[in-house]
């Protein structure tokens, strides 16, 4: 869904059928208002100069109006933008997202129009948990002391003089966070529609010794100091002010059992809290963009193509080669599920993979397995050169996934708007790695066509489907796309472009009865949708009989035979009396191969 910026010919969305009209400069629409509904009126037409229209009469004579041409585009697109979204605010109220905020941006002026955003999605029933990243400004304090930062690998050697500097930052950047969200909304407009008599106050933002840590001690003969390792994060009580409708906030610093501060990694402890709530989202606001080799944004990878990437990389970056050893236990969680175990996951999902890390960062959790409250650190030196570009807070958005929480983005907050933007918008406007979304999903093999036939069976015997022998799936499996669990095909559908045309047919969606209700097919076709879209195919259409309403729902509108490609045409069976629907899709945007 993407908000465009008033242009000469942009879309305007009305109510009824057919009613899609196009406001151009010399065409404008205004709406007439009566009891028995909308209609809508043709003014005369209009010239435009430098932003304002001058009205042209029926007899060529000019006359100059100052109305601004973008208002009536501002009220179409208001309207059109909240019924696109509509879908967006029922799933993010009620979801607890962790947001990281670089030490780069906390010191930027992009802080302000973030914590508004923060703040106005807090009100849509968002709950929030924020962690500010405070190096640069103690960097920025011990320069001002006469001392010099000092850096191993991901972590800050914190003497005496550095954390002094960390617990002033700290303070400084809780207190300044406090007051930017503590405004509530203007009160001007709320009065106008609302009960006078209401309060409308800025947010509660909760903060507390949330985080405890241990000494990170001497690793490799290199004492610490007063370096903090987080040891747990106090969820019970995280959750607590969540619900009492609090912004929690988080520092990078920890408390140990002894009654010490101690100076944890900011990404260390926002990915363990992550984990450890069980969070929808890992949102970490950063100071650019993730890029490809070709220097295009990558809006999309699935956790096992950041996991290659970050591999791949493994020689060349300390933070990456981290990463591989973090997530060493593989062979050892192949064990597990040979024998029926799984590794719970906060959110009540299981995961294969249980983080641990090296030098004592993880700790047994007594059972066997690791605890999965322990983050990955990131930053140091590689991070201050950005040496492997944001490969970094790859490798934690990857970690994270595989801990449990199911979406991370990666967000440049420079960009105007970019919690709305990506949260609010089909593809947003960063990078999201995601380990849920096509989750088993891949392209049909030989040994599936067992599989494809029995979920297709009982669709085709109720006349759902059209039926299909072994050797015309067999001779159409480049086509099929299958999700797999356990080594069953649970669900599958096909996808068969014309690319002469520029569109493809949607067919054989099935899904076992035993896995219905869990979202299965609409990950098919969303993965069919971005696929098409990759293939160049503008279009999606389909022949019913008995889904169409399934359909309607995700956007397809009915159509007429004409729509469908005449080497379609003519194999239909007019006998089964299907209706014809289609679907005009986006430009691809998700980097699905």
């Amino acid at each position: 869904m993407a908000i465009a910026s008033a242009s000469p010919c942009i879309p305007i969305q009305n109510d009824g059928p057919r009613s899609q009209s196009i406001l151009s400069p010399n065409s404008v629409l205004r709406r007439r208002i009566h009891f028995g509904g909308i209609h809508l009126v043709k003014m005369p037409s209009f010239e435009v100069k430098n932003g304002y229209v001058k009205k042209i009469s029926v007899f060529g004579e000019t006359e100059s109006v100052a109305t601004d041409v973008s208002s009536a585009l501002k009220d179409e697109l208001f309207v059109r933008f909240f019924r696109e979204a509509w879908p967006y605010f029922l799933a993010h109220r009620g979801s607890t997202f962790v947001v990281l905020i670089s030490s780069e941006i906390v010191d930027s002026p992009h802080l302000d129009p973030i914590l508004m955003d923060i703040s106005l999605l807090h009100g849509l029933g968002v709950k929030f948990v924020l962690v500010p990243g405070s190096h640069v400004q103690i960097d920025r304090l011990l320069a001002e002391r006469g001392s010099e930062p000092k850096y191993v690998g991901s972590y800050r050697i914190t003497d005496s003089d550095s954390l002094s500097a960390a617990m002033d930052a700290s303070g400084r950047i809780g207190f300044m966070i406090e007051a930017k969200l503590s405004p509530g909304p203007s009160l001007s407009g709320i009065r106008r529609h609302g009960d006078n008599a209401r309060r409308y106050d800025g947010v509660n933002v909760a903060r507390g010794n949330f985080v405890a840590a241990k000494r990170r001690g001497v690793v490799e003969g290199i004492d610490y100091a007063s370096t903090g390792e987080v040891k747990k994060i106090d969820v019970s009580h995280i959750r607590e002010r969540l619900a009492q409708d609090c912004i929690v906030l988080l520092s990078n610093l920890g408390y140990s059992s002894s009654g010490e501060v101690l100076n944890c990694n900011t990404y260390e402890v926002a990915t363990a809290c992550a984990m450890a709530l069980g969070a929808e989202k890992l949102i970490c606001i950063i100071d650019g963009p993730i890029l490809d080799e070709c220097g295009r944004l990558i809006h999309f990878l699935t956790l096992q193509d950041a996991d290659m990437l970050i591999r791949r990389r493994a020689k060349q970056s300390e933070t990456a080669a981290n990463y591989v050893k973090a997530v060493a236990q593989e062979d050892l969680n192949a064990a597990y599920d040979d024998s029926n175990h799984t590794v719970p996951s906060p959110n009540g999902t299981a995961f294969s993979q249980a983080p641990k890390f090296q030098n004592g960062v993880g700790f047994d959790s007594g059972n066997g397995f690791w605890s999965s409250e322990q983050g990955f650190p990131i930053g140091g030196q590689e991070n201050l050169g950005r040496l492997n570009g944001y490969l970094s807070e790859l490798a934690a958005a990857a970690f994270v996934c595989r801990g449990g929480v199911q979406r991370v983005h990666l967000l440049d907050g420079t960009i105007a708007g970019v919690l709305l933007k990506e949260l609010f918008q089909r593809d947003g406007v960063g990078t999201m790695v995601a380990s849920d979304l096509y989750e088993g999903m891949r392209m049909a093999r030989v040994t599936d066509v067992q599989g494809i036939k029995q979920l297709l069976l009982p669709l085709e015997e109720s006349g759902t489907l059209i039926k299909r022998t072994e050797e015309e799936v067999l001779g159409a499996l480049e086509s099929f796309i299958v999700v797999e669990r356990e080594g069953h095909v649970i669900a599958c559908a096909a996808l068969f472009p014309f690319f002469e045309e520029k569109c493809g047919e949607v067919a054989a969606i099935a899904v076992s009865p035993e896995c219905r209700g869990q979202g299965q097919g609409d990950k098919l076709l969303d993965y069919i949708e971005k696929k098409a879209s990759s293939l160049g195919l503008q279009m999606l259409f389909l022949l019913t009989t008995r889904t169409a309403d399934w359909f309607v729902r995700r956007g397809f509108s009915e159509c007429s035979i004409e729509c469908i490609p005449e080497e379609r045409r003519k194999k239909i069976n007019i006998s089964r009396r299907s209706k014809y629907y289609m679907k005009n899709l986006l430009t691809d945007k998700s980097s699905i191969r």
